[in-house]
């Protein structure tokens, strides 16, 4: 990825520009030193005067009023604040009229900011204050009072926050007066610029130690750059959050959201100071310091898929490349290309007014349908469909271009959503809330309507990335998520009337990613690369878990990597540099995944047997548990050594009845309740009255029996058994009360638990199973 650069032979300004900014995509606002304020049309290269302001007026900084205002874009903007050395700030319309001028500050007005909805404007000065004021100018609040000159602020992702720099520190001090001001250390030189993102709720810096640097909302040094020759005088984020532009003198740079820099231009433009971002993100305008405006295009973004490498070559051009046959074709487009994707066989690309659909078995012929609004910001892929964010909605569409769904979350912000907060499986959707962190939403893909009863899925603290998996049914759908404290969790996505169990799997994980094909997940744990090759195993005997996964050690991959892709057995990660680094893993695990699915436990067992690792043999013990193919299960468990378990599959083996085998498994898996539901479902009382008495739920096994009215004495006997054993006394107020009028006598309870197991018995021989011998239960001795 590189920048395009152009400038004018002659500038159009005669002083140095000191702010610029966008309307629309294609046109641009510049005010300098010279008074002037200048409209740029970039369709047909034309420059005109807006306004020439006072003399006395020597503007610094310029902000457009947002168009998104209540989840609704409007085409253009039409109004923006102009801030003035002269302690003035100036709401000023589309077409030059000063609406209003208001005495702000003493000393200049530094800096003047919107928040993203357009209902309070932040502005902060070289006297130190940071003031609040409304849309028509009104002085709402003075948020802080300082004794340094507050050079930029920066609104936080849901406008409660906001983060200034003075001088070498940077403060994040939310509106509510109660609430605890962050501050920290952040240069060894004043902070002349910041920004924050709300997509990525990443911060930048920028300052006169020559430095930029990444932070996260908590102050935590994500990056920082190598010392440069001049301050850096300028940094901003492009809209989606992954990509900044940073300007300093006769410099401008093109840097991931980690930091790592894509490309270099060496200018010839004098001190960058200000740096705007079209509303697509296509391309970055810089205010320079010798009266250019410069522009600059974002080219050569690349994508991949297995053998084919997709480039953008030009703003309306793709270049496709097929590595195995060295085959090229040339994809040309109507309009400019903003967003991109090329996942599972197809390219979907969007431009300004349409999307194309590409299938890498033909180039030449691409589905094409209109766009909505054209402000594509993400572009996710499944196998069979994908989904695209386009200016307030969500919309759901086939390879085939058909409109499957469009998911709706009342009052949430689809501009703030990214790949890390939103994914997409075959049938379901999931999309973190960014009102409420700790809420995830899960929608119907085909339906697009919410899962189950349509509560979302809460956790108990913020939610920071989420991903589902893409292979197996629908109904075995999970969703695995990472929390604040960098915590892995599991969750199952459908919950058929059961409370939603999340379960932990993995701590201090950074990255994850789920493989395309098996359900096989893959992280970057505590600086190890960690796969878990069979993450269900939680949900089925999580003794196990620690034998399904696999680790290597991950220093190779540097600070902070990112995983870019899990494809087949392939995991593409970037290292920190920007490199990429490609490792990969054991193809066992999804062949014995492909097998299960396919119900061949046969040819499963056969290839352990082969391969004798315990990992795959591990898997295909929790995968036979899982999919209750007992005899399977006993060959896995004997063969990683877990003799006890092997003994009580036996057993369970030989029960008589289906509905007690069922519940054992679910016993197995810790899952109590479902065991218990299982057997009183099917009637069997007596059985689930042991089964409590097994477990030494005493409370629940006489609210059974008291309720069913039937087996007290039993119930009252193994517990007057149990205290014996341990020399007590009776102390439960309920079992006293029951023990003075029930009658204990062991030869009545053995014979009624033998008839009880008779009716077991030829309940089952009757039943489709045929005939057995063993009971559920063992006598008492």
């Amino acid at each position: 990825m590189r920048l395009k650069t152009s400038l004018l032979k002659e500038p159009k300004h005669k002083e140095l520009v000191s702010c610029v900014g966008w309307t629309s995509a294609d046109e641009l606002y510049s005010c300098s030193d010279d008074h002037q304020i200048l409209k740029w049309n970039l369709l047909n290269g034309e420059t005109s005067l807006v306004v020439k302001l006072p003399d006395d007026t020597y503007p610094i900084d310029l902000h457009w009023f947002p168009k998104n205002v209540g989840n609704k874009k409007q085409g253009q903007s039409d109004m923006f604040v102009l801030t003035s050395s002269d302690g003035k700030f100036h709401l000023i319309s589309k077409l030059g009229r000063v609406e209003k001028t208001v005495e702000a500050h003493s000393g200049a007005v530094l800096t003047g900011r919107w928040n993203f909805d357009g209902t309070a404007l932040l502005t902060a000065g070289e006297d130190g204050h940071i003031k609040i004021w409304s849309k028509t100018g009104m002085l709402r609040s003075t948020l802080a009072q300082n004794g340094l000159p507050v050079y930029s602020v920066a609104w936080g992702p849901d406008s409660e926050k906001v983060l200034y720099p003075l001088g070498k520190q940077l403060i994040i001090k939310p509106l509510q007066p109660s609430s605890k001001v962050l501050q920290w250390k952040a240069h060894d030189g004043v902070i002349l610029k910041v920004d924050w993102n709300p997509v990525n709720d990443l911060i930048l810096s920028a300052g006169e130690d020559c430095k930029y640097k990444v932070w996260d909302s908590y102050g935590r040094a994500l990056f920082s750059s190598p010392s440069h020759e001049y301050p850096i005088t300028s940094v901003s984020w492009a809209p989606d959050g992954e990509l900044f532009a940073v300007g300093s003198f006769h410099t401008l740079r093109l840097c991931d959201k980690t930091g790592w820099s894509y490309a270099l231009e060496k200018p010839n433009t004098g001190s960058i100071f200000s740096l705007a971002w079209s509303i697509d993100g296509t391309q970055v305008a810089g205010a320079c310091g010798n009266g250019h405006v410069i522009f600059a295009h974002v080219i050569e973004q690349h994508w991949e898929w297995k053998n084919f490498e997709v480039t953008l070559s030009k703003r309306r051009a793709m270049q496709v490349r097929n590595v195995i046959n060295d085959a090229m074709d040339l994809l040309e487009f109507r309009d400019r290309v903003i967003k991109a994707s090329l996942k599972y066989g197809h390219l979907v690309v969007s431009t300004s007014l349409q999307c194309y659909v590409f299938s890498t078995k033909n180039w030449n012929t691409p589905l094409i349908f209109d766009l909505k609004e054209g402000t594509v910001s993400l572009i996710l892929q499944c196998e069979r469909h994908f989904l695209l964010v386009d200016g307030g909605s969500l919309f759901l569409y086939s390879y085939e271009g058909r409109l499957i769904s469009s998911p709706k979350v009342p009052g949430m912000r689809t501009d703030i959503l990214n790949a890390q907060t939103v994914s997409l499986s075959n049938d379901t959707i999931a999309i973190r809330d960014k009102t409420d962190e700790k809420l995830i939403y899960l929608f119907d893909a085909l339906l697009g309507k919410p899962l189950g009863d349509g509560k979302p899925l809460a956790h108990k603290i913020e939610v920071v990335e989420i991903a589902l998996d893409q292979g197996g049914p629908a109904n075995e759908r999970k969703i695995a998520f990472v929390d604040k404290n960098r915590d892995l969790y599991i969750s199952t996505v459908r919950r058929l009337g059961k409370e939603q169990r999340a379960v932990k799997i993995g701590s201090m994980v950074h990255t994850l990613a789920w493989c395309n094909l098996s359900n096989i997940l893959c992280g970057i744990q505590d600086s190890r690369f960690t796969v878990w090759y069979y993450p269900n195993v939680a949900y089925v005997d999580k003794e196990l878990l620690a034998k399904t996964i696999t680790e290597k050690d991950g220093s190779e991959f540097s600070k902070s990597p990112q995983i870019v892709s899990f494809v087949g057995n392939r995991v593409t990660i970037r290292r920190s540099d920007g490199s990429l680094v490609h490792t990969n893993i054991s193809p066992y695990p999804a062949i014995i995944h492909d097998y299960i699915t396919a119900a061949k436990w046969n040819e499963a067992v056969r290839l352990c047997q082969f391969v004798k690792e315990q990992t795959t043999w591990a898997c295909l013990a929790a995968m036979a548990i899982a999919n209750k193919d007992m005899s399977t299960a006993e060959i896995a468990y004997a063969a990683i050594g877990e003799i006890d378990k092997v003994q009580y599959i036996n057993s369970i083996k030989d029960l008589p009845s289906k509905e007690s085998r069922l519940a054992h498994i679910q016993l197995f898996s810790g899952n109590f309740q479902d065991a218990e539901a299982i057997i009183l479902q099917a009637g069997l009382i007596y059985q689930a009255i042991q089964l409590n008495i097994d477990s030494y739920n005493w409370e629940r096994a006489l609210e059974l029996a008291v309720k069913h009215k039937t087996h007290v004495d039993t119930v009252l006997a193994y517990r007057q058994k149990y205290l014996n054993d341990f020399n007590k006394k009776e102390t439960n107020k309920r079992f006293l009360q029951y023990a003075e009028g029930v009658e204990v006598d062991w030869e009545k309870i053995r014979a009624k638990i033998e008839m009880e197991l008779v009716k077991e018995r030829e309940r089952a021989s009757t039943g489709p199973l045929g005939p057995s011998t063993r009971s559920s239960i063992s006598l008492p001795h």
